[in-house]
C-alpha cells in the first residue's frame, strides 16, 4: 500500500495498527516519490541456547577412562609418519628460479 505523507500524518496511529495486524508494509510518498516505509517489527527468534535439551541420552560413564589404546601411545601408526617424511617435496615449475 502506498499513501501520501499528509494522509500518513493524519492517520499515523491507525496505519501503525493496520501494519501490525496485517504484516503488510506501507510506503509513504511525497509528491508521488517514495520517501519512507512503515514495516512490522520482525518476530523475535528463539534463543539457540538450550535448543537441543533432552535430545541426547548418555548410556554409560563418560568420565571414566576407556580401554581403547591410542595409536599415539601404542605406536601402530608410526610407520605412516616415517613414510610421510621420506617423500620428496616437489615444487611447481612456475616457482623455480
Amino acid at each position: 500500500m502506498s499513501i501520501p505523507a499528509a494522509v500518513f500524518k493524519a492517520e499515523c496511529l491507525k496505519l501503525m495498527d493496520e501494519v501490525a495486524r496485517t504484516g503488510q508494509p506501507v510506503v509513504i510518498t511525497k509528491h508521488g516519490k517514495p520517501v519512507a516505509q512503515l514495516v512490522p517489527v520482525p518476530a523475535e527468534s528463539k534463543s539457540l541456547f538450550g535448543y537441543m535439551k533432552n535430545t541426547v541420552t548418555i548410556k554409560r560413564d563418560i568420565v571414566a577412562p576407556t580401554d581403547d589404546s591410542w595409536s599415539a601411545v601404542s605406536g601402530v601408526e608410526d610407520r605412516l609418519y616415517a613414510e610421510a617424511g621420506k617423500k620428496p617435496r616437489t615444487r611447481r615449475a612456475s616457482l623455480k628460479k
